[in-house]
C-alpha cells in the first residue's frame, strides 16, 4: 500500500508540478498568503450554508459564559474572514487572531455587518505563539477548520489553555484523517503533499481528536459529523466544546 501512495503522490506532484516549483523557489508562499483571503471569503459563504446548523448548535452555548464585566471575552484563532460573527450571541468582545495580516480587511468588513458584537483587535500571530494574549483573560476561545494548517497542534492547545480562565471553554470544529487503512485515508495521503500549498498549509490527515484529549482539559466532548463535500479529500468532521 506505500508503494501505491507513493507512486500516486509522485504522478499528482507531476501533475502539478508548477505549483511545487513555485514553492520550492519560495515564490508561492507569498502569492497564496495575499490571495488566500479572496478564495476564503467565497469558501467560508458555502461552508456557511451547509454547516449553518452544526455552528448555530455549538456557538449557542456561548452566550452562558459571560466573565465578570457581563460580556463573553472571545478569542477566535484563525478568525479568516470573520464567518463565524454570525452566529456569536450579542455582547461578545471579539479578539481575532490569524498569522496572515491580509485578512484584516475582511474582519473590519464582516464587524461592520454584526453590530451585536465588539471588535476588540486583530493580533497577527501564529498559534503556537499567542504571547500577545495575557493568561487567563478569555471565557471563550474559538476554532474552525483551522488546527488542521497550524504547525504544531500540541502547542496551539497549550496556548489555548493558557489564554483561558478557569472554566473557559474551547470551542471546535474541524476536519480530520479517514480511519486509517481505508480507501479513502489513502487519496488522503496521495493528495496532502499538494493539498497543503493548495490550501495554505493545511494537512488532510491529522488526528486532532487524539491531541484534544491529550491537552490537558478537564473535559472534552467530541461530535462526529461526516464530510460535507464528498468529492474532496476532506475526511470526517469533529465538533465539541473542551472545558479548562
Amino acid at each position: 500500500m506505500d508503494a501505491v501512495v507513493r507512486l500516486l503522490q509522485l504522478l499528482v506532484l507531476l501533475l502539478t508540478l508548477p505549483l511545487h516549483l513555485l514553492a520550492l523557489l519560495g515564490l508561492w508562499q507569498p502569492l497564496c498568503k495575499k490571495y488566500f483571503p479572496y478564495l476564503m471569503v467565497v469558501l467560508a459563504a458555502k461552508t456557511n450554508r451547509m454547516m449553518e446548523s452544526k455552528k448555530r448548535e455549538l456557538f449557542s452555548q456561548i452566550k452562558g459564559l459571560k466573565g465578570t464585566s457581563g460580556k463573553v471575552a472571545l478569542l477566535e484563532l484563525g478568525s479568516g474572514t470573520g464567518a463565524n460573527f454570525q452566529f456569536y450571541p450579542p455582547g461578545c468582545r471579539i479578539t481575532c487572531l490569524d498569522p496572515n495580516p491580509h485578512f484584516e480587511k475582511f474582519l473590519t468588513k464582516s464587524m461592520a455587518e454584526n453590530r451585536h458584537l465588539q471588535y476588540e483587535r486583530f493580533v497577527v500571530a501564529p498559534g503556537e505563539d499567542m504571547n500577545q494574549v495575557a493568561d487567563g483573560s478569555m471565557d471563550v476561545v474559538v476554532c474552525t477548520l483551522v488546527l488542521c494548517s497550524v504547525q504544531s497542534t500540541k502547542k496551539v492547545l497549550q496556548e489555548v489553555h493558557r489564554v483561558l480562565r478557569p472554566g473557559g471553554v474551547l470551542f471546535f470544529l474541524e476536519h480530520v484523517a479517514e480511519p486509517e487503512g481505508s480507501r479513502a485515508f489513502m487519496w488522503q495521503q496521495v493528495f496532502e503533499p499538494t493539498w497543503k500549498h493548495i490550501g495554505d498549509g493545511c494537512y488532510l490527515t491529522r488526528e486532532t481528536w487524539k491531541d484534544l484529549k491529550k491537552a490537558h482539559f478537564s473535559e472534552v466532548q467530541i461530535e462526529w459529523h461526516p464530510p460535507p463535500i464528498k468529492w474532496l479529500p476532506v475526511g470526517p468532521h469533529i465538533m465539541g466544546k473542551a472545558v479548562k
